[in-house]
């Protein structure tokens, strides 16, 4: 029987992740494919969010986020990276940075308008890009050294181009855009009078001494971005689905108007939790990077003495290994099996992407896990040494 679904859904049928996890569970296999901490976030936080039950905030929260939530935000950008923002219409709260993708697309995009993405892309892009109607153009990062072609990006615009979609810290690269980089992107951005809608939920997760630069900070990109960004990444509470939409307040309104009839507030008791978070000092957001900075370095270096080359990985929580001198022609077709043979679950790159061919052999592999877990995924990687 045909499907259902509208056609222009069609091509997004069941989630590489939910297969690898099901393969995970299906053969007790250590799963560094799915970009969740196997550890709880701040206490402190989870205290103030069961308090929150407990007093009574158990119904709607207003359609906008609570007050609170919204002001946290705003001293959050300003103190992070000097962006003013009224917290009463240019903030947004939103069930996750996935609900403020979908309804920022939803928002601004007419049926036929151009999206512009850098691939390989987080998999939700291309299915909010076909919710709203749009269009995906997309410009992919080469590899091994994850540079982006700007006259490649440049040219992929259209006259029909309307927004342009961001994600630094990247997902699944580990790649966090350089200052240069950034003014390359806002230009085209400039040039062809796009909107930018940037997520940036990895923000925090910068190693090696980086720092994370917001687009909007950049000449002319304020009035014309989106910023997007959540606690489940910088907190470990990805349960948890809250996020925030951040701009000028005539795109905030547009991706309101949407919102509303979406999941109309977002949960009201996590709200204050979240706020604190916010609030909490600078060496909380520069501890957890470095603790991460050092799980990045125990799987990196268990890749690199069995021979598998690595992607430079500056941020989030993930790495690209490539298993080409290792035989592996179609990273789909090893990662499938990797669980069983190995007892490892990895994700092959090619279903981030629009092209997969430069990407055959590469496989994601994520290290926000316990020292422990991470030890057992590189005992069990040794086996690829005598593949």
């Amino acid at each position: 029987m045909d499907s259902p679904l509208v056609s222009r859904l069609q091509p997004f049928g069941t989630s590489v992740f939910a297969e690898m996890t099901q393969r995970a569970l299906q053969f007790d296999a250590v799963n560094l494919g799915q970009g969740f901490p196997d550890t709880d976030g701040p206490s402190e936080m989870v205290d103030i969010a069961v308090r929150g039950l407990r007093e009574g905030l158990n119904q709607y929260a207003p359609a906008r986020g609570r007050p609170e939530l919204r002001e946290a935000v705003a001293a959050h950008q300003q103190h992070w990276y000097g962006i003013p923002l009224d917290p009463g219409s240019e903030v947004l709260v939103t069930v996750g940075a996935t609900e403020g993708i979908a309804a920022s697309l939803v928002a601004l995009v007419e049926p036929g308008d151009e999206v512009l993405v850098i691939e390989p892309y987080y998999d939700s892009y291309s299915a909010c890009i076909g919710i709203a109607g749009g269009v995906r153009r997309s410009v992919q990062l080469s590899f091994p050294d994850l540079a982006l072609d700007v006259d490649a990006l440049r040219a992929a615009v259209t006259d029909r181009t309307r927004v342009l979609l961001l994600n630094t810290p990247h997902n699944p690269t580990g790649k966090v855009f350089t200052a240069q980089e950034l003014e390359q992107v806002a230009q085209v951005a400039r040039d062809h009078d796009l909107v930018v809608i940037s997520d940036e939920v990895y923000e925090h997760l910068v190693f090696d001494g980086r720092r994370h630069i917001p687009i909007a900070t950049l000449p002319g990109m304020a009035e014309r971005t989106l910023t997007i960004s959540s606690v489940g990444k910088t907190f470990s509470l990805t349960g948890w689905k809250t996020g925030w939409v951040s701009g000028p307040a005539r795109l905030v309104d547009a991706v309101a108007a949407v919102k509303q009839f979406l999941t109309f507030a977002g949960v009201s008791h996590v709200q204050p939790a979240v706020a604190h978070g916010l609030g909490m000092p600078d060496a909380f957001f520069t501890g957890f990077a470095a603790e991460l900075q050092a799980k990045r370095d125990l799987l990196v270096s268990a890749l690199d003495e069995v021979g598998v080359p690595v992607s430079p990985c500056a941020g989030t929580y993930f790495v690209i290994a490539d298993l080409a001198g290792h035989g592996v022609q179609d990273a789909v077709d090893f990662c499938r099996r990797l669980p069983e043979e190995l007892g490892v679950v990895g994700v092959p790159v090619s279903v981030f992407c629009d092209d997969p061919e430069p990407v055959r052999s590469l496989v994601r592999f994520a290290f926000c896990k316990k020292d422990h877990v991470l030890e057992e995924a590189a005992r069990r990687l040794q086996r690829l040494g005598s593949a």
